[in-house]
Parts: structure tokens; C-alpha cells; sequence
């Protein structure tokens, strides 16, 4: 049965205004066992602000519970750091009766906003990476955290109450009455870890940058979009997060075997930004220009490596060069079940690289492409197979976003 609080004192002139539900969530294709907690926080400063809704399934009851605390057209701000139905599913329903609030959220999560509620007629106030907000009486600092765990998301900061509200960073999925985590009567340090490796872990790169961020805030309490807000000891949650997301190094440097062939050297430059993304990792990239390689010096190279790009340019919906021969040998040899994509660069048509990922996923090799990235991580990003209509600076940025994502996947990958 699901409970309701109408509101706990978090800080000086701030409150929690969430929905505890302690049924057994369905969340992600998973069922959230022990429930979890919707965190809402007002802060009854000079201009009201609100961070965040509850789950859209308690709209109504959160409306109401709103209202009983105040008038509802002097709420002034309603931030959003996330626009997840279990986040902003209460905003539709709050606008309706907060008619003079302005919106504040990152400028992908407007979008979001308007598409997703059909948002129109209302004031969005866009913020970018470091931006802050004066609410008379308090300032909010704002930080752009991209896919922890959705692009749009941002993280808020009450400078002078020393909270970090972060969304769904260091949260835990529990149905959490006490609220605070020092109140807590059972053990929820493994229901915060797996909290973390579901649902931060895939997105490991964005989490040390989110921490690098974080750095130098001074931060006495973190209240977290579910589960206990962690107002005893906060920075051991933070190190548990840096810990985590440090990957342990075993000695052993990792290899990567880029191969291609390309028509006008627009194919190339995607190799050597990909080339040069993964090495930053640390680790070995073999290049090879199929133009003048040997076949066999390449097969070897692949088969001592931890993962492998092959690249071609398209011609009449076709690979070029000696591309399909070297994946025709792959195809028939047994080979290791390692992390592979498909690049390539196009004039009208680019089917080169589904045909590549085709010889792929028959040489059993573990193929990376936008299917496995919205699977397994939650990626909306289409960044494999990497195809490019010619080449600009936008094409060269993409080029080195992949060379990082697939870098990441050798880096973490368990067959």
C-alpha cells in the first residue's frame, strides 16, 4: 500500500514533498521488490521553487498535497532535472494550477517537456553547465550530468544549504518512510550499490565526469530523486560513486584493430578520429589502410585483439577495396567473441556498413550498434554503425564521440 507525507523539513525554509510507494514498482523491466520513494522538494523562499514532481501516476494526490501547503500562483520555479514520467509526470497536472511558475530545466529537456506533456503557452527558463538562479533567500546552481541516465538531465545545488539535489544520482530504490538515511532501520548499502550498477554503471565515463563536476561544491547533504536522503556522511556516498566507477587495472593493455577502405580519404579521417579517441584510453590501436596491407598480417592482428572496427566507403549500395574479402575469411574462421563495430563514409547512399555488421555478427563477434546501445544502456544516440555523409567538423566530432563509447566498451566488456 502506498503512503503519503505532506511534507518534512530537509533545510532551512525547504521541504519534502514526495510520495513514499511501497508497492512493488514495475521500473526499468525490473520490479522494484521493496518499492521506492518519488523525492519533490519545496523551498518556501522569496520566490517559491519547486525541484522536481513525483511519479505521473500520483499527479492528482501531489496537486492536492501541494495545495494544502500553499497557494499555488505563487509558485514561481519549478525545476526539473529530469524529464522521466517518474520524475516530471506530476508537472501537467502542477501547471494547470501553478499558473505563474516558470520552468527551469536544461534546453533538450524543454523539448522533451513540450513534446512529451504537449507543454505550450509557458515560460521555460533554459540553464547551461554552471548557470545559477537566485530564488530570494537561496542560489541554485545548476550542472549539465547527459546520460546519468538520459541526455537531458542536470543536477541542482542549494549553495548556502550545502545540498546537492541530483536526480537520480545516489538514489536507492526503497520505499524509504524514515526518509533520512541516519533514521534508516534496515541496511540499504546493497540496495544503493545495485541501484548504481543497474542504472549508473552502463554510463561509467559520464558518472567520473558528473564527479569531476561535484569536486569542489562543498556538500553537506545529497538529496537524491529515490530512496533516503543522505544527510550523515554524504561524501562516503560520493567515494562509494568514485570507487565504483574507477576501473580496476589489471596490468594488461587492451588492443584494438582498426581496418578500412576508402574511396576519397573521407573514411580514413573517421579511422584516425576513432584511432585516436581510443587510444586516450590507453590502450594499443593497429590501423590498417586495406589499400596496402596484407590480408593475413590484418587477420592476425584481429585475433590478438580486444576489439575490432572495420570501415569502408559505400560504391552502388557496396563495400569497396579488399573489405569483404578480409570479413569473408573472418566469417569462416572461428574467432573470439569480442566487441566490433561498422564505420563508413557515403555520398547518396551508405550500405556499406550494415553489410559489414552482417559478416560481423556471422564471425560471432559481439556487434555494437544503436540495437545493443538502446538495449543494454539506454543510449538514444545513433553513434554504430558510425555513418557519415561526407565529412565536416560535426562528422569528425561524432567520429571521436564513437572512438570514446566503443574505448568504454573494450574497457568493461565480459564476454
Amino acid at each position: 500500500m502506498r503512503s503519503e507525507l505532506n511534507s518534512v523539513k530537509v533545510a532551512e525554509n525547504t521541504y519534502w514533498v514526495g510520495i513514499v510507494d511501497d508497492r512493488k514498482v514495475p521500473f526499468h523491466r525490473l520490479i522494484l521488490e521493496k518499492g521506492t520513494t518519488y523525492n519533490s522538494y519545496l523551498m518556501m523562499t522569496e520566490k517559491p521553487t519547486l525541484i522536481d514532481t513525483v511519479d505521473i501516476a500520483f499527479g492528482r494526490e501531489f496537486v492536492e498535497q501541494m495545495s494544502s501547503l500553499m497557494d499555488l500562483d505563487e509558485l514561481a520555479y519549478i525545476v526539473i532535472n529530469h524529464v522521466e514520467p517518474d520524475h516530471a509526470g506530476a508537472l501537467p497536472a502542477l501547471l494547470s494550477k501553478a499558473t505563474n511558475a516558470v520552468i527551469v530545466t536544461t534546453s533538450l529537456g524543454a523539448e522533451l517537456l513540450k513534446d512529451m506533456f504537449r507543454i505550450k503557452n509557458r515560460e521555460f527558463l533554459i540553464i547551461k553547465d554552471g548557470d545559477s538562479l537566485d530564488i530570494g533567500g537561496k542560489t541554485l546552481q545548476f550542472f549539465e550530468t547527459p546520460y546519468l541516465h538520459t541526455a537531458e538531465t542536470m543536477i541542482t545545488y542549494a549553495v548556502e544549504d550545502k545540498t546537492l539535489y541530483p536526480c537520480d544520482q545516489f538514489s536507492t530504490h526503497m520505499a524509504a518512510h524514515e526518509l533520512f538515511n541516519d533514521l534508516a532501520q534496515e541496511d540499504y548499502l546493497p540496495d544503493f550499490e545495485t541501484y548504481y550498477k543497474l542504472i549508473m554503471g552502463p554510463h561509467r565515463p559520464y558518472v567520473r565526469k558528473m564527479l569531476e563536476k561535484i569536486a569542489g561544491l562543498e556538500i553537506n547533504m545529497i538529496a537524491p530523486s529515490h530512496g533516503y536522503i543522505l544527510r550523515e556522511d554524504p561524501q562516503r556516498f560520493i567515494s562509494l560513486y568514485d570507487e565504483m566507477s574507477t576501473l580496476s587495472t589489471s596490468g594488461e593493455t587492451k588492443k584494438v584493430t582498426i581496418v578500412y577502405s576508402t574511396m576519397t580519404g573521407n573514411t580514413r579521417k573517421l579511422a584516425q578520429q576513432l584511432a585516436e579517441a581510443i587510444a586516450d584510453y590507453g590502450m594499443v590501436v593497429d590501423e590498417y589502410n586495406l589499400r596496402d596491407a596484407d590480408l593475413k598480417e590484418v587477420a592476425d592482428s584481429i585475433r590478438s585483439s580486444d576489439g575490432l572496427l572495420v570501415g569502408s566507403s559505400t560504391r552502388y549500395a557496396d563495400m569497396v577495396g579488399d573489405i569483404e574479402k578480409l570479413l569473408q575469411e573472418l566469417a569462416e574462421s572461428e574467432m573470439r567473441r569480442i566487441p566490433a563495430a561498422a564505420f563508413g563514409s557515403y555520398g547518396w547512399s551508405g550500405e556499406a556498413t550494415l553489410h559489414i555488421e552482417n559478416y560481423l555478427e556471422q564471425a560471432g563477434f559481439q556487434v555494437i550498434n544503436e540495437r545493443h546501445l538502446l538495449g543494454n544502456h539506454g543510449y538514444d544516440m545513433s553513434l554504430f554503425p558510425l555513418r557519415v555523409k561526407f565529412i565536416d567538423e560535426k562528422a569528425l566530432e561524432r567520429a571521436r564521440q564513437a572512438g570514446e563509447l566503443f574505448g568504454e566498451k573494450v574497457l568493461t566488456y565480459t564476454a
